[in-house]
């Protein structure tokens, strides 16, 4: 069983082929990856129309990559999966698109997949796939979310962001502090010259009894700090004017003070996590599980309470392709797929821009 996933939601165009054939864990066979970070920096974040013209540019020549790799002819793909949401409305359209008049082309069905299910279930992909059952803590873009998860399409929520996601964090500070685009990695290098301790930043919700996330008081502690350390003035919500431009230790201190704040609250949440559900197997997924410091603090208190952490590999943490061919690959094999459906509907799609992940239930989006 062969499924080509693609996925188009941000600023990513990814393209991939997993086998999911037998009750194996799915292979990735080809892999193609073009990111927009370079054509977005212009503009200090993500313009939604030029996203969705450079989706367009790139998903075909993509495809042709991801098959070329895997030595597999388009005629022998056996599904074709794509990102229905969450995401960029015109962005998401295009995937969609292109996936269903591929499966037209081929007379083969079409699987709508939820972006966060794909790097939920991105770790499969790793040299050291997890096990159900396990505690997931997705931490990608706006989202921030610890899940119980009994299997493929067997989410339950424990906790998430009420507010400012982690990653909103990690970018929000970065533009405080003139990083540019994208501000989260760009945060995370700089924190490696400074000093975590050099700025005591609040932890949101870290006392709070359930496993719910807060970050905008931190963003606006940070906002605070930088206009007393500048003695800078505020023009409008986001608009600094800085009278004494911050030194480069001073960004890097606080910088290594923002993630440390962010990394303890991620850390303490998910450790809460494990011990209330009993279970002992964590899953980190989603584009901020790339960061250093995260993943060290984590593995520690994973060793020290016995509890095994499992990562993507770091090429996968990002949007991609192979993550979504793969939630379709597994949802095939779990059974939740109603291949009876295909072309039912003429191959029509629609997608989905806010797709809260507690609603996916089975079966697939299958058209």
């Amino acid at each position: 069983m062969l499924i080509l996933g693609i996925e188009s939601s941000c600023d990513e165009t990814g393209v991939a082929l997993v086998d999911a054939s037998g009750g194996r864990t799915p292979r990735l066979l080809g892999d193609a990856l073009h990111s927009q970070i370079e054509m977005h920096r212009a503009f200090g974040g993500v313009v939604p129309e030029l996203a969705s013209r450079d989706h367009i540019r790139r998903v075909l020549p993509l495809t042709d990559a991801a098959l070329a790799q895997a030595g597999v002819p388009l005629s022998a793909v056996d599904a074709v999966a794509y990102t229905r949401g969450p995401g960029l409305a015109g962005a998401l359209l295009v995937g969609s698109g292109v996936a269903c008049a591929l499966g037209f082309a081929l007379g083969k069905p079409v699987i709508g997949v939820h972006h966060l299910e794909g790097h939920l279930l991105s770790p499969f992909l790793s040299a050291d796939p997890p096990e159900f059952p396990f505690v997931a803590l997705l931490v990608s873009g706006g989202h921030s979310q610890l899940m119980r998860v009994d299997g493929v399409g067997r989410y339950t929520l424990l906790g998430e962001t009420i507010d400012d996601a982690a990653g909103e964090a990690f970018d929000k500070s970065a533009k405080l502090l003139g990083l540019g685009y994208p501000g989260g990695p760009a945060l995370a290098r700089l924190a490696l010259q400074g000093d975590p301790l050099a700025y005591k930043f609040p932890r949101p919700l870290l006392h709070s009894g359930d496993l719910d996330f807060s970050f905008a008081g931190l963003k606006t502690a940070v906002l605070t700090q930088v206009k007393r350390l500048a003695h800078a003035r505020l023009d409008g919500p986001a608009t600094l004017h800085l009278a004494d431009p911050l030194t480069l230790q001073q960004k890097a201190d606080v910088a290594a003070s923002v993630q440390a704040a962010i990394v303890e609250v991620l850390v303490r949440k998910s450790m809460a996590a494990v011990r209330q559900t009993g279970l002992r197997r964590l899953v980190v997924a989603g584009g901020v599980g790339a960061n250093t410091q995260l993943r060290e603090q984590l593995g520690s208190a994973c060793a020290r309470a016995g509890v095994r952490v499992h990562y993507p590999e770091l090429h996968l943490c990002t949007d991609n392709g192979a993550m979504i061919a793969l939630a379709g690959g597994m949802r095939v094999q779990a059974g939740l797929v109603d291949w009876s459906l295909a072309g039912a509907a003429g191959y029509s799609f629609d997608v989905k821009p806010r797709w809260p992940l507690a609603e996916l239930a089975p079966p697939a989006v299958l058209v």
